[in-house]
């Protein structure tokens, strides 16, 4: 059974950073993507990070460019989310998700769509200005 864990979210002041973790068991751990996602209230899940786990290419949203990083810890099955100069467009619940599904065409085929099969529960980050 797949799970996915996510830790580290919580309250941070605009400009602060975070780190978000998730930790994959359970998992085939290797030439896949895992990525980082957001969702605010009322607004559609959007990607905002991704890694291939099979040689480590990344892709950013372009909102996050140069403030986020994701990078991966093979040996723990954990992949992070490094925040840095945060702002309170920020604010949303991060998820997790492993397993990209490469069925998809057009506008869906990248890693940054919401179509992986495995998903975490989420970890709320609130950025106050």
């Amino acid at each position: 059974q797949v799970q996915l864990v996510e830790s580290g979210g919580g309250p941070v002041q605009a400009g602060g950073s975070l780190r978000l973790s998730c930790a994959a068991s359970g998992y085939t751990y290797s030439s896949n993507c895992m990525g980082w996602f957001r969702q605010a209230p009322g607004k559609e899940r959007e990607g905002v990070a991704a890694i291939y786990t099979g040689g480590g290419s990344t892709y950013y949203a372009d909102s996050v460019k140069g403030r986020f990083t994701i990078s991966q810890d093979n040996a723990k099955n954990t992949v992070y989310l490094q925040m840095n100069s945060l702002k309170p467009e920020d604010t949303a619940m991060y998820y997790c998700a492993a397993d990209w599904d490469t069925s998809y065409g057009g506008s869906w085929r990248t890693p940054l769509a919401p179509v992986y099969n495995y998903w975490g529960q989420g970890t709320q980050v609130t950025v106050s200005s």
